[in-house]
């Protein structure tokens, strides 16, 4: 973990890379590329700041790729659960979906499959494949 930093540098590593969360394919790409970069010069070599935004890249980058690539034969209620807890979402939150806050429960604890319909408006509030919730 980094505490002393020269923000000037920091500002100026941030313009030459400028993060973002990351949303595309090639995007991930250009992050791991960078984030390669920074690892090559190794924990001695590598500035305060240098390791700042190492640090922000591997989150941004993780963050894309849980995403993009979900772990293959995760349960949907473990996918949502997750998602929620990763939004700081509660069970009367998804009630706008799923109606009332029994089924959330029911979902949640696996006695209840999500819906197409259901799995349809969680892939749009979660910009997520609806195979995730079904």
């Amino acid at each position: 973990m980094t505490t002393n930093y020269d923000p000037n540098l920091y500002g100026n590593l941030l313009v030459e890379y400028l993060p973002g969360v990351i949303q595309t394919e090639d995007e991930n790409e250009k992050a791991i590329e960078f984030a390669g970069r920074l690892m090559k010069k190794g924990d001695t070599n590598r500035s305060p700041e240098e390791t700042r935004l190492l640090d922000l890249l591997i989150i941004l980058i993780e963050n894309y790729e849980e995403k993009a690539y979900p772990i293959a034969g995760a349960k949907p209620a473990d996918t949502l659960r997750s998602l929620m807890d990763e939004h700081e979402l509660k069970q009367t939150d998804m009630v706008v979906i799923f109606v009332s806050q029994g089924v959330v429960s029911q979902v949640l604890n696996g006695k209840r499959e999500i819906s197409k319909a259901q799995a349809r408006k969680l892939s749009e509030r979660f910009r997520l494949p609806i195979d995730m919730f079904i």
